[in-house]
């Protein structure tokens, strides 16, 4: 069963297990393509098995083969339908861990977040990269806060939830939240 079919790659669900497969550009050279999917698979695989090693909940990876990622199948509901102050706090804490460890997430929305048994996993480290700059994890919280105020009415008090965790859980917090509100002044007027 697909779930979804995105610009890079398929997602489907069989007997209980998420396979991931990137999509071949016809635009690129074969060679090219198959070497740049290859290393982008392994690189999410990577990336994903690296934020659980840091304490973040991710789905178990199963199994890697070229452009393929076979993975735990998580079910629960997309945060952005369960979310509230208590679990933007969470989620601070989780994206704080993260971004100590040096990821960014690339894609940090709430509909990459699910939530089940009372935890938020991490989805989607399709556009995930290693970097410990303050800019980087500017953007990956931008990209978040956009995201709130997009698709939730309550956007303000779930962002100053979500700075309380995020400063909990990384001593670089303040730093990293004041290039967010450059970032955001940079849109405004470009």
């Amino acid at each position: 069963m697909y779930l979804t079919s995105g610009a890079e790659a398929t997602v489907k669900l069989e007997d209980d297990i998420i396979i991931k497969e990137r999509v071949p550009k016809r635009y690129r050279l074969s060679e090219l393509d198959e070497k740049i999917r290859k290393e982008r698979t392994r690189a999410e695989a990577r990336l994903i098995s690296e934020a659980r090693r840091l304490g973040i909940p991710t789905p178990v990876i199963r199994d890697i083969d070229n452009y393929t990622i076979k993975m735990q199948y998580i079910d629960g509901p997309p945060l952005k339908h369960v979310i509230n102050d208590k679990l933007s706090e969470q989620l601070g804490e989780l994206v704080g861990k993260l971004h100590m460890g040096g990821i960014i997430h690339g894609d940090l929305t709430t509909s990459n977040l699910l939530f089940y048994n009372e935890r938020i996993y991490m989805i989607d480290f399709g556009l995930a990269f290693m970097n410990s700059g303050i800019e980087a994890r500017g953007v990956d919280i931008h990209v978040l806060f956009q995201t709130f105020i997009s698709s939730h009415h309550d956007h303000e008090s779930l962002t100053e939830a979500f700075c309380k965790g995020y400063r909990h859980a990384f001593s670089e917090a303040d730093e990293v939240l004041e290039r967010v509100k450059e970032i955001e002044k940079r849109g405004r007027y470009a």
